[in-house]
């Protein structure tokens, strides 16, 4: 079989194949060879060489001073908050000890002083009295010397209940016109007007009509007194206090010769019933005030529950911890002085329950150490006010 033969075929015969793929590749596309390891080269040929590349002078140092000032500025802010809250800290534990040394200054004798100068300081200090010589007159007689009837035990007996009955009067009088208080309470508030306008929905041809004049009525007149509507729009507490304070004055009079035994047993009675009722309203508002400060004294503690969990602690928030610390003793304070005055209406409320509804077995024990207990109760708030108000004379003199 014959074959054709080309030219140059001695030629193609020597060149192998790959290098023939390569050569005519290469016409069309030869891919330029990268070293991604290496660097980047530019050709030494070239008749403009490349620049080096060189950071910018004036942009490195504007980014070094910008940095600089901002560092510097957070430091001097650290410092100087810093400072605040040492200040801050040592403002607070200052004041805690000038407290602490006004109280040391002020003495129970000059609280006592301020207190007996008060008509109400000498009604609590001469209630001390009467139930205490009424707790021992009731020791003396069913415990103490149940059977003796020595001459001198009778006429100890004899002088103090003389000395409790002179206590008890002098108590009366001591209170006498205690009514102008609350007077002053209700003469303070508004009188509430009664509307004179005429109704939107009444027609026009009625409202051009003269308005004719009220008939004139006593109950009218009454009712318009702005005395009667100021004791109207008085609230209830302050009212009973009134009342209480006027029968208690009729009973005292009663006492004197001046009024009638009669009209003084219904001004007692009556004054009876005023306590109890002001007992109840008494408790009522203890329990609501006593509640509010329990909820302000768990969110105190919520917080700082939250602050400890979060992680912080008095160091590294002193001031924080100190006044969540300091509100809290006051809160805690507030709520047992809540509790004192508490216990004391409890006790107030069973004495004069024995009188309202005649209660006959254990009278005189009941009364003697619920009175008692009243009687220190109510010393012991009234002498923590004297000593509140004297600290608060002596840091404002420092």
């Amino acid at each position: 079989m014959s074959s054709i033969s080309f030219p140059h075929s001695e030629d193609a015969d020597l060149v192998p194949s790959s290098s023939l793929r390569d050569s005519m590749q290469a016409q069309f596309y030869t891919p330029p060879s990268f070293d991604m390891g290496g660097s980047f080269q530019m050709n030494p040929l070239s008749a403009h060489p490349p620049r080096t590349p060189r950071p910018s002078t004036a942009a490195q140092s504007h980014f070094e001073n910008n940095t600089a000032s901002m560092y510097d500025e957070k430091s001097e802010a650290t410092e100087k908050g810093a400072g605040d809250t040492a200040d801050e800290d040592e403002e607070v534990d200052e004041e805690s000890e000038r407290v602490v040394e006004a109280e040391k200054t002020v003495g129970r004798h000059e609280v006592w002083r301020d207190m007996l100068v008060t008509s109400g300081g000498r009604d609590k200090a001469f209630k001390l009295m009467q139930y205490s010589i009424r707790v021992y007159l009731l020791l003396h007689n069913k415990i103490l010397f149940r059977n003796s009837s020595a001459a001198w035990q009778q006429g100890l007996v004899r002088r103090l209940e003389s000395a409790r009955s002179g206590f008890s009067f002098t108590r009366k009088m001591l209170v006498l016109f205690n009514w102008l208080t609350p007077l002053s309470s209700v003469m303070a508030q508004k009188a509430v007007p009664y509307s004179s306008g005429s109704s939107s929905t009444t027609p026009h041809g009625i409202t051009d009509l003269p308005a004719r004049k009220p008939s004139p009525s006593f109950t009218g007149d009454l009712l318009s007194h702005p005395f009667l509507q100021a004791l109207l729009s008085a609230p209830p507490p302050v009212l009973l206090d009134l009342v209480n304070g006027l029968s208690d004055d009729i009973y005292t009079l009663s006492r004197l010769g001046l009024v009638g035994p009669k009209t003084g047993a219904r001004a007692a009675r009556f004054a009876e019933w005023c306590w109890l009722f002001g007992t109840l309203v008494g408790l009522v508002e203890n329990g609501v005030e006593m509640s509010i400060v329990e909820g302000l004294q768990r969110e105190v503690e919520n917080r700082a529950y939250q602050e400890s969990l979060d992680g912080a602690t008095s160091k590294s928030r002193p001031r924080i911890t100190k006044l969540d610390e300091k509100e809290l003793a006051r809160l805690r304070r507030k709520s047992y002085w809540l509790q004192v005055s508490r216990v004391k209406l409890i006790m107030d409320f069973i004495f004069v329950s024995y009188d309202i509804f005649r209660f006959k077995r254990g009278k005189d024990t009941v009364q003697s150490f619920t009175g008692l207990a009243a009687a220190i109760l109510s010393s012991a708030k009234l002498y923590d006010k004297f000593k509140s108000i004297l600290v608060n004379k002596a840091l404002s003199t420092e």
